[in-house]
């Protein structure tokens, strides 16, 4: 999908960029070579190109930050193919304050199939949430930019975050899929274990009380209760993903994967 993007352009909307997958053109290289594009002047195609040729070699040697940086972050779905290896779903829980007044208690990361679950006065410090982060470019969370990244930001003000980030949250709005991510998660019939079935983010302020003073099951059931959150948003992502791929993406989907 991200090869057959056109919307990065000045000027370019969804309607022009779809009367171009209509004539034919979906994919970058197409754009270069074309001499008469719909809903583009003589004059600007040559502005076009050149655009069209920086975001190219971006993608060809892997700049990928500067690559999102010419996206609206509505737009960074488009990534979630390209960017599959380099990408991590984040979670955090806190005590429960807003950001400034609480502290978080943990940090998880789902990636390549792996997770990591960074914890308060363990393993949890701005030096190694860096060193996590630094390995990805695109951040796949449920209501991230509203909630978990400012509050990251304000907790570790020198932490620098400026990846491509997919919002699961406000995408799955834009699919009629209402309510917070359990609920999504049962309409669409994923699966929890049994004891974190009805735990919600509240649930886990009190399990990390309980765990700092001394119930060990209460820590358990917390770092399970993000391990899942985190790794829950994978299908989610794809099950998006492929819906705005055919909401909004060329109608010949499989070239644009």
């Amino acid at each position: 999908m991200l090869e057959s993007s056109f919307i990065f352009l000045n000027g370019v909307g969804e309607t022009t960029e779809k009367r171009l997958w209509e004539h034919g053109i979906t994919h970058w290289d197409q754009f270069l070579q074309a001499t008469d594009l719909p809903g583009i002047t003589t004059g600007r195609k040559p502005l076009y190109d050149r655009e069209v040729e920086e975001v190219a070699k971006d993608y060809a040697q892997g700049n990928w930050r500067t690559l999102a940086k010419r996206f609206k972050s509505k737009d960074h779905w488009r990534f979630l193919q390209a960017f599959r290896s380099r990408t991590a779903y984040l979670d955090i829980e806190t005590t429960g304050e807003p950001a400034g007044y609480g502290d978080i208690t943990i940090v998880g990361l789902f990636a390549q199939g792996k997770t990591t679950t960074l914890v308060k006065n363990d393993s949890l410090t701005q030096e190694r949430l860096q060193e996590e982060l630094d390995k990805y470019d695109l951040l796949v969370t449920f209501f991230g930019s509203g909630f978990d990244v400012p509050y990251l930001r304000t907790t570790y003000p020198k932490l620098e975050i400026n990846h491509a980030h997919f919002d699961l949250c406000f995408a799955a709005r834009r699919l009629g899929l209402r309510g917070g991510l359990k609920h999504i998660e049962l309409e669409l019939g994923f699966a929890r274990e049994q004891d974190i079935q009805g735990l919600d983010g509240w649930a886990a302020v009190g399990l990390w009380h309980a765990w700092q003073a001394g119930d060990e099951e209460a820590g358990r059931k917390l770092c399970l209760y993000n391990e899942t959150d985190v790794i829950n948003l994978a299908p989610l992502a794809e099950h998006i993903y492929d819906k705005f791929l055919h909401r909004y993406g060329p109608r010949n989907v499989s070239a644009c994967r």
